[in-house]
């Protein structure tokens, strides 16, 4: 048999409540409520998801076990509109800052967040800017579920133990949320993955690629987009790349030409797939939406990659109704690593051919012989063994948190990265006068006014930083002189090749890479190191991690303070292996 029991009512189980799950009831303080969802404009607040939208049983077989869980709201200290800036130099910057982006004000709710939630980072005076590399958890996020767990018994799901059907009744509300997170119509269903890359592969794998398909996508892309190309390739389809721009991203007319020329010819043609990147992880580029209704009624299947996208902006797949999205949580608030989800019409995934199956996805194996029977529940078929259960009450929750602070991020955030792009790009060396920062990635062009507006770029700065001749300095450096100044930053190409190469202007050395190529022979070809440094910004960001990366940007245009940092560096294994 495929699991080790059935839940399906014809097979004889029956204990009476055999097809409820236990109801989970939460309480929400109202403090926090007050707080948080009150202090959204009153359009975008209503349709925020809160606790009372989820879908509830009113089965009470366990109401011994039903859990009561709230977040503790903030302390009364931490509500205040301006954070604590003990340095003066920094103080007087960010007067000056609110006078340029007044409106920044309006976001003082995470200002409050970060002195109850994040605390840690200046108690450890760590400037965190890898908010693309994953989003920090909130203190509240972990007593609430770490709670949780102390006070229950989880079981495996595929039982029907009352420790099994808890867990079962934790996943089952998990997947609503993420539903009602994301606005999803009817017909949509989530699929647990280990991430975003777990979800784009079971989308690759199983995808009835065929012969006349083709797979379209852009340049910039992340490497788990790329990677689908293999399995295209590998049942005859054709792989179509949309080039991507300057500043990464791609022009929407070239995109809707070569989406024109390849789309799917007849009814009976080869099913073919666009896969979208919702928002670049290195360029800040981000593709509009609304070129996946446009793919659709081209006759393609589409995709969304929307790890990027999804921690700072609003996505509604009822305006944007994608057959398939991918997400990471870990990249939307932090806690818990490991877990991501494909959001997907029932309809889209019914199509797909899975190449093998494992335990969880059937209901009857026979062994020997070939017989196998999948899972009557569609997104049972595409988990496989057993799925992240103790790690699904996080996800509920973690979305109800994020949903609180989500209109304010892209005003917030929005603000600051335009005072960084400007601060970096005015810096000049000591000697020369020369630049000390070469900004790379896409400039964000329209000013947020308001809390619940979308930014029409992301939170991320791609750059390189030059000596006084001008030369490029090695990111290996740059990021051993961040650390040693606590700053959390990343360097590389952020496993996204397209968007590098367009940023760096190496598409045409990109082109032509032997088959055999690796990173350190092509580095050598090219004569330096190839990537950039990323700065990204997230929920927990505030003007002191911004002013903090620019005082660090400061150092390398001092002569006197970079040389000593060089040294240090040549000091250390790594530079000497340079």
């Amino acid at each position: 048999m495929g699991h080790s029991h059935s839940r399906s009512p014809s097979a004889g189980l029956d204990f009476g409540h055999a097809s409820n799950k236990p109801a989970l009831h939460r309480k929400r303080s109202s403090a926090f409520s007050a707080l948080t969802l009150g202090c959204a404009p009153a359009p975008y607040a209503a349709s925020l998801p809160s606790y009372g939208d989820y879908p509830s049983r009113e089965d009470h077989s366990f109401s011994d076990r039903d859990e009561k869980r709230s977040f503790d709201p903030p302390p009364l200290y931490a509500i205040s509109t301006t954070p604590d800036i003990i340095e003066d130099a920094a103080a007087d910057a960010y007067k000056a800052f609110l006078k340029e982006y007044p409106q920044y004000q309006l976001t003082w709710i995470v200002d409050a967040l970060r002195r109850s939630d994040f605390a840690r980072l200046d108690r450890n005076g760590e400037t965190y800017v890898d908010y693309m590399g994953g989003s920090l958890y909130p203190e509240s996020l972990v007593r609430v579920c770490s709670g949780f767990l102390l006070r229950n018994i989880l079981g495996n799901t595929h039982s029907v133990s009352n420790t099994s059907r808890l867990s079962a009744a934790c996943a089952t509300e998990a997947r609503q949320a993420v539903l009602s997170f994301f606005r999803a119509p009817p017909g949509y269903t989530v699929v647990f993955t280990a991430n975003a890359t777990g979800a784009l592969k079971l989308v690759g794998e199983s995808f009835p690629f065929g012969v006349g398909s083709a797979y379209v996508l852009g340049a910039d892309s992340h490497n788990s987009v790329h990677g689908i190309r293999q399995f295209a390739q590998a049942r005859g389809a054709d792989v179509c790349y949309i080039e991507s721009t300057d500043v990464g991203g791609f022009d929407v007319a070239d995109a809707k030409a070569i989406l024109s020329q390849h789309r799917p010819r007849g009814k009976n043609a080869a099913p073919s797939l666009f896969a979208m990147t919702g928002q670049s992880n290195i360029s800040n580029s981000k593709n509009p939406l609304s070129l996946i209704k446009f793919a659709a009624s081209q006759g393609y299947c589409t995709l969304l990659d929307a790890a990027a996208l999804a921690p700072t902006s609003v996505i509604s797949l009822t305006d944007t109704p994608v057959d398939a999205m991918a997400v990471s949580f870990y990249k939307m608030f932090g806690f818990p690593t490991g877990v991501g989800a494909l959001v997907v019409k029932e309809s889209f995934l019914a199509r797909l051919e899975r190449p093998w199956f494992a335990g969880g996805t059937v209901d009857v194996v026979q062994a020997p012989g070939t017989i196998v029977t999948m899972s009557a529940e569609l997104h049972e078929r595409f988990e496989d063994g057993t799925i992240n259960y103790l790690n699904l009450p996080p996800i509920t929750d973690g979305l109800r948190f994020l949903s609180a602070y989500l209109p304010f991020l892209p005003l917030r955030l929005s603000s600051l990265t335009r005072h960084l792009i400007t601060s970096l790009s005015e810096l000049r060396h000591d000697t020369t006068g020369t630049p000390v920062a070469q900004i790379l990635s896409r400039r964000p062009s329209k000013v947020l006014k308001t809390v619940g507006e979308q930014s029409d770029t992301g939170s991320v700065v791609a750059l390189l930083f030059l000596s006084p001749s001008g030369q490029m300095i090695p990111n290996s450096f740059i990021e051993y002189a961040a650390s040693r100044q606590n700053i959390s930053l990343r360097t590389g190409c952020m496993c996204n090749p397209g968007g590098a190469a367009s940023l760096l202007g190496l598409r045409d050395a990109m082109a032509s890479l032997p088959c055999d190529a690796t990173l350190r022979a092509f580095e050598q070809y090219m004569g330096r190191e190839l990537g950039v440094v990323r700065v990204s910004l997230g929920l927990a960001s505030d003007f002191r991690d911004v002013w903090r990366v620019i005082q660090f940007a400061k150092l390398l245009c001092d002569t006197e303070a970079r040389t000593a940092l060089w040294e240090e560096w040549l000091g250390d294994s790594t530079g000497v292996a340079l």
